[in-house]
């Protein structure tokens, strides 16, 4: 694959980060670090929405600028994301001025081709989902479903944009395209809200909302949250109706947008009618995941159980994040929704982490020392059994990856790691060691440790710095492709100290992982 270019949603900075945001990024940072293993270029990116009714409130409420309370929560945002290794290209702020400019110009575009006109209009409109709602949306209480909220009636003159124009090529493209949205049980969702799709409405007079982006032609409005989101799908690569960078020529389309399944609707309809006014390429693949509820309840500020993944780094003295990243990643299958909770977090991980692959690599490496002097020598014959587990989990992993299956891409992994301590098991290096069967002995350890290169490898989109730490005991190369892949990793020769053997990740009720006891 020549080039990938991914994106997630543009989290809303009406507040701070919480586990469902994080759940986002690093299922798509998990994603991304895969196909750098298998593509030339990649480009990820990432970003804040920062216009709308509900930041220029919350800043009117605490006193400050809306600008002011942008700054403080991106910036809140970015340190989240640093700290849960999301290695983005670019992080993008719907109030950077490239952004800004190249929508009011995408703007004026649609509305010279006559695809924006201004209408008088009255409606129900959501804050919460910063979109007019029909009767039909709402429940039977008349609230919104997603926020439970009765929306206010809004009469006022704007834009509306043609969404009505793109009716029919928008269904003809879905169905035609049957892997366009992952996963596929969505389509027919989507496909039965284009059947009663209105033409939308793309600004907000000022008298309503102040903080938005003015429309060139007309100051008294302010364009509406789509057009202005949406679009920094394009405007974070450089594109502009005016000349675009060599970025946008390079990575446009998007091979994948991952969002939440709430707002698959505005991803799937709109911004496809968008692309399409603009006579722009459509996006391969949209990726429309589940929610992350806490311990089975859905996360709700009124319920007070709404959790910042940092609090979960802090709460359990973790030195990084590779373990909320792995169980996060793995908590769902695609598209369905996922559940966070302590005990589950804790067991799993030490399970998985700790006891069945760190285990695994700090025992193995232990008894080369005592056994051989950490050395390798030529005699150790690797078992070619296990070799060929270890290659077809290679083979499965890609597999579940490129269908964005990352829970099963991990559980692939984790099988490996089983089967490999069953070999351990099985054959007894300590036993052949006892009766002096020193060349058997080796060839397990040498077979395991072949293994283990190959687990590092696999493991590292999901952890990092484990993945990092199991690679430099063993003296093996991760920047490679899957392409470039080998079973045969270990080499003839020393190859570790009796100092240099540390485990890769120490079970969160160790004594030893809780600093307080240190």
């Amino acid at each position: 694959m020549k080039r990938f270019y991914l994106t997630t949603a543009i989290d809303y900075v009406n507040g701070k980060a919480h586990i469902g945001h994080a759940y986002e990024k690093i299922l798509t940072d998990v994603i991304a670090r895969h196909y750098k293993k298998c593509s030339d270029k990649l480009f990820f990116l990432t970003g804040t929405d920062e216009h709308g009714i509900k930041i220029q409130k919350t800043a009117a409420e605490r006193g400050i600028t809306p600008k002011e309370l942008c700054d403080e929560n991106a910036n809140s945002f970015k340190e989240t994301w640093k700290e849960l290794g999301i290695n983005y290209n670019k992080f993008i702020r719907t109030t950077d001025d490239y952004h800004e400019k190249a929508v009011q110009l995408i703007f004026k575009k649609l509305l010279e081709k006559g695809d924006i006109y201004k209408n008088s209009y009255t409606g129900l409109y959501c804050q919460g989902c910063e979109c007019f709602l029909s009767e039909k949306d709402l429940t039977e209480d008349g609230l919104c479903p997603d926020h439970l909220k009765k929306p206010e009636k809004v009469s006022e003159e704007n834009y509306f944009f043609k969404l009505t124009k793109y009716k029919d090529a928008i269904i003809k493209h879905i169905k035609e395209n049957p892997d366009f949205i992952v996963p596929s049980f969505r389509a027919g969702e989507v496909l039965n809200q284009l059947e009663d799709i209105q033409d939308i409405s793309v600004s907000r007079s000022i008298s309503n909302v102040t903080w938005g982006i003015p429309v060139l032609e007309d100051p008294e409005q302010v364009i509406y949250v789509w057009i202005d989101a949406l679009s920094n799908y394009i405007t974070g690569l450089g594109y502009n109706p005016e000349g675009s960078s060599e970025d946008f020529n390079e990575y446009w389309p998007a091979n994948l947008h991952v969002i939440g399944k709430d707002i698959l609707k505005f991803h799937s309809i709109y911004w496809l009618a968008i692309l399409m006014a603009l006579d722009l390429p459509l996006p391969k693949q949209i990726l429309a995941h589940g929610w992350i509820t806490i311990d089975e309840t859905k996360m709700s500020k009124s319920l007070g159980n709404v959790i910042a993944p940092t609090d979960i780094l802090n709460n359990f003295e973790l030195e990084n994040a590779d373990a909320l990243r792995y169980y996060m990643a793995t908590a769902a299958p695609l598209g369905k929704d996922g559940n966070y909770s302590d005990v589950d977090f804790k067991e799993k991980v030490n399970a998985h982490l700790a006891n069945s692959m760190g285990n695994l690599l700090n025992r193995t490496l232990s008894m080369l020392v005592k056994y051989f002097d950490g050395e390798i020598k030529p005699e150790f014959k690797p078992d070619e059994n296990i070799l060929n587990i270890a290659k077809n989990t290679i083979d499965r992993v890609k597999y579940h990856f490129d269908r964005y299956e990352t829970q099963e891409a991990g559980q692939a992994i984790m099988t490996l790691v089983d089967a490999t301590n069953k070999f351990v098991t099985d054959n007894a290096p300590w036993t052949l060691a006892k009766e002096e069967k020193m060349i058997e002995c080796g060839s397990v350890l040498r077979t395991v440790l072949d293994v283990m290169c190959i687990v590092a490898y696999l493991i590292e989109p999901f952890c990092p710095n484990i993945s990092k730490g199991m690679a430099e005991q063993l003296s093996y190369d991760l920047n490679k492709k899957y392409d470039e892949l080998s079973l045969d990793n270990i080499k003839d020769g020393k190859l570790i100290e009796k100092e240099q053997i540390k485990p890769v990740f120490l079970r969160i009720d160790s004594e030893f992982a809780d600093k307080t006891k240190k």
